[in-house]
């Protein structure tokens, strides 16, 4: 049973967090119970409490709140409306302590991971989420719930994601479906902007784990510079109990200091000094083997996704596992199950000459490990690359990704990937400037796809990135329905081998 609180019990935790700087409310309505809690007029019910926020909201959203059930609201400022209301002083913050107080703290009531990083956080989520789904299953309990930027389950909801770490409404919902559908475990990933603006600020994670750290998501809306994206991602460290460090990755130093007096910490890498020490990385015909030594597993371990930089990936999800003792039959059985949508899924065709990599890396660091992993595991191979940039944000990707490109590769199609308000055309013309190889500027992603599995010549790789198995494509302010990556390669292979089986 949901227990419900107060107008009264609402202002007093204000209060107490030191941002109330005023209300009208009082006598009886101060006893009025809320049953909803949002700033979104499209989930309102009566009686609700309504948040006015976020940098486009307009006073007609308010007035539309209020004709549907919205008993007061809360802002930072007063509106033109004859209305009970509550005044903050900071509207973010305050959206975590109505939502803790509206869902009863739900957030310590689950085991909860928190995962960070540049690149490899959906993998790594994913990596643990199969551990610790072989474990649970092990002892009939629910699957583990999860929040990524692949998708979201939390035992009521499973969906496809348009945003790495939800808004803390959305969040602590999501948590609130998990505890009432008996799941004990959460995994999410916890971006950079949600650390920032304190998305994950009323969560303290039982496990919080960084992975690495490249020049991304600067951009005007973004974060100004890297030493904001730096003190941004290690605010991670200032709400977990255990903090989970990658010494292998760039600023580790650095990294550990700051985590070091905030939580208990244990490293992961290449290191013999590491907690979870790896050596000797070998390729073989049925997945990747690593050696670990650690003071709760020991010997050689192995996954099935492709991808040498996925072994760091699974050693993280390793020390996850180690400080939530999970026992090492299902770490084990748990990364060579493991599959995450999108992430490294190779297809291709009958007479071997086709492969096509279906990979989200979208970022300077995703594509320089997918580059030169692909290079060592199809040594020969012509690669072709086929990606886009968002629209209005990570404008560094455009350089990097430019760059990166036109080193590494035989061809390059500029094509469609989120281009939202800003026109594709502008995208892709800053991002050609920079590709140094033979490239084409071609907005339809199908065609793309279809010209470099159908019309490109020799054996080839073909490195489809950014979209993975999403069906959606944002353009202007709403996302529309387009087919995934993974589909469409599946069509082309599919016409090439019927193709060749005529010859």
């Amino acid at each position: 049973m949901h227990i419900k609180h107060t107008l009264e019990e609402y202002i007093d935790a204000l209060r107490d967090a030191g941002i109330l700087t005023g209300h009208n409310i009082e006598g009886a309505l101060a006893q009025q119970e809320v049953a909803c809690l949002t700033y979104d007029t499209r989930t309102l019910s009566s009686p609700a409490l309504f948040i006015c926020k976020g940098a486009h909201f307009k006073e007609e959203y308010l007035h539309t709140a209020l004709e549907n059930g919205a008993v007061a609201y809360v802002a930072d400022h007063r509106y033109d409306a004859d209305a009970p209301y509550i005044l903050v002083s900071d509207i973010r913050y305050s959206l975590v302590v109505l939502g803790q107080l509206f869902y009863n703290k739900v957030t310590d009531k689950l085991t909860s991971i928190g995962i960070t990083g540049t690149k490899g956080k959906s993998t790594t989520a994913y990596y643990v989420r199969y551990i610790l789904n072989d474990y649970l299953a092990s002892q009939e309990k629910p699957q583990c719930a999860i929040l990524s930027s692949i998708d979201n389950y939390d035992g009521v909801v499973s969906e496809e994601s348009h945003i790495t770490t939800p808004e803390v409404l959305e969040l602590y919902g999501h948590f609130h479906n998990a505890v009432n559908s008996g799941i004990s475990h959460l995994v999410m990933e916890a971006s950079s902007q949600a650390l920032k603006y304190g998305r994950v600020r009323g969560i303290t994670f039982d496990v919080g784990a960084w992975l690495n750290i490249g020049s991304d998501h600067i951009s005007p809306i973004e974060h100004p510079d890297f030493d904001d994206y730096f003190a941004s991602k290690l605010k991670i460290f200032d709400s977990c109990r255990f903090g989970c460090v990658n010494t292998d990755a760039e600023y580790a130093e650095r990294v550990v200091e700051y985590a070091k007096g905030r939580c208990e910490l244990i490293t992961f890498g290449s290191h013999e000094s590491d907690t979870i020490f790896c050596r000797n990385v070998e390729k073989r015909a049925d997945g990747l083997y690593f050696t670990v030594r650690s003071p709760q597993y020991n010997g050689e371990f192995s996954i099935t996704m492709p991808g040498l930089f996925n072994v760091s990936n699974a050693l993280g999800a390793m020390a996850i596992a180690m400080v939530l003792g999970i026992p090492e039959e299902s770490v084990r059985s748990g990364l060579r199950k493991a599959r995450a949508g999108g992430r490294m899924q190779v297809y291709e065709s009958r007479d071997k000459k086709v492969t096509v990599i279906v990979d989200y890396a979208h970022n300077r660091m995703s594509f320089d490990a997918l580059y030169r992993s692909t290079k060592v595991e199809y040594p020969g191979r012509k690669m072709i690359s086929i990606f886009g940039c968002p629209g209005s944000h990570a404008l560094q990707r455009r350089k990097d990704l430019g760059e990166l490109s036109g080193q590494n590769c035989d061809f390059v199609y500029i094509t469609e990937e989120d281009s939202g308000s800003e026109p594709f055309a502008q995208i892709a013309a800053e991002v050609a400037q920079y590709v140094a190889c033979p490239h084409l500027i071609l907005e339809d992603r199908d065609e793309c796809i279809r010209r470099a599995v159908l019309e490109a010549e020799g054996e080839r790789v073909i490195l489809l990135t950014g979209k993975g198995e999403e069906t959606r494509m944002k353009r202007g302010s709403v996302y529309v329905d387009y087919p995934s990556d993974v589909e469409m390669t599946l069509k082309y292979l599919a016409v090439y081998d019927e193709n060749e089986a005529k010859k």
